[in-house]
């Protein structure tokens, strides 16, 4: 493996292990300090700041007119629908269950691509397909009806997996044409404009008291910003310089792992609440059978792709 290879599939490990404390962290600001539509602005906002900064210091930010359409649906998908429905549905159902629906992005990037990209599907991965898809049905239907679960917060994550996944296919084309800051920069600043018009952004922003949020919940809300949105989004990015959309999307799958650590370990460490009452058998198993559904789409996938 190329060196530059090598630091992309290492570039997209990090970026999970980043999203998996993320999962446990966010659900600890919401919703008693932020509303997720608050947190979901200060997230973006603070993004678009160094996204900018880094664009003007490096003197990479001009495009083209023909592209800001493709810009503005990375923007809707990659950003506004992505997060807000993430958050939405982080702060209804549960920590584990965002991180084993958010596993089920590869097979939705190989669904996609057979429609966008034209890739010729196999028995294989129309297998992997389906299992994965069984397994967030059920998770779905009998693993959110536990203590910490919901189901209509797991529909609002299925469609954060897959507004995410068209996104990793959208955004490809801009790759060959333009710097990785030029694309995430412009894809940010197009999604804070429709955070901004989502219509209970700005009257619940008027209405959160900021002076009331104790210091350790801003250094949450920081970490969320910086770690979990600036590196996160800038490190995918670079992966799919030298890697293909399906592979880069199939090391989500590291995060319901990392999401049942992190639980346990900032739980021990008194840094968030205890969410390991909602990790189940139950849901393992559901689990294990997306992961059965994205190695099957993954090794389909991975004879044509990096």
């Amino acid at each position: 493996m190329r060196p530059p290879y090598y630091k992309a599939h290492l570039a997209l490990f990090f970026v999970n292990v980043l999203y998996g404390a993320g999962h446990i962290i966010a659900k600890g600001v919401m919703p008693e300090f932020l509303t997720p539509s608050v947190f979901i602005f200060l997230r973006v906002s603070g993004a678009v700041i160094f996204f900018w900064i880094l664009a003007l210091l490096y003197n990479n930010f001009k495009i083209q007119l023909k592209d800001i359409p493709l810009f503005i649906l990375c923007g809707i998908f990659g950003v506004a629908v992505n997060q807000l429905f993430f958050f939405h549905g982080l702060n209804l159902s549960s920590s584990f269950n965002s991180g084993i629906i958010m596993s089920m992005n590869p097979i939705m990037v190989g669904v996609l691509s057979y429609f966008m990209l034209k890739e010729k599907p196999t028995l294989m991965k129309i297998a992997g397909v389906l299992l994965g898809a069984s397994g967030a049905i059920l998770l779905t239907l009998k693993g959110a009806v536990g203590s910490g679960d919901s189901i209509i917060g797991d529909l609002f994550l299925i469609i954060n997996a897959m507004s995410y996944a068209l996104y990793l296919v959208l955004v490809k084309p801009l790759m060959s044409r333009y710097a990785p800051i030029t694309v995430i920069t412009w894809v940010f600043t197009f999604g804070l404009f429709f955070v901004c018009i989502f219509p209970s952004t700005i009257p619940d922003l008027l209405q959160t008291d900021f002076g009331t949020i104790p210091s350790e919940i801003y250094l949450k809300i920081v970490y969320i910003i910086v770690g979990v949105t600036f590196f996160t989004y800038l490190l995918t990015i670079y992966g799919l310089q030298f890697l293909s959309p399906t592979v880069s999307s199939s090391y989500i799958y590291f995060q319901p792992l990392l999401v049942v650590l992190f639980a346990f370990v900032l739980s021990y460490l008194n840094w968030s609440a205890d969410y390991t009452n909602t990790i189940t058998f139950e849901k393992i198993t559901y689990m294990i059978l997306i992961f059965l559904g994205v190695y099957l789409t993954s090794k389909s996938s991975s004879k044509k792709t990096v």
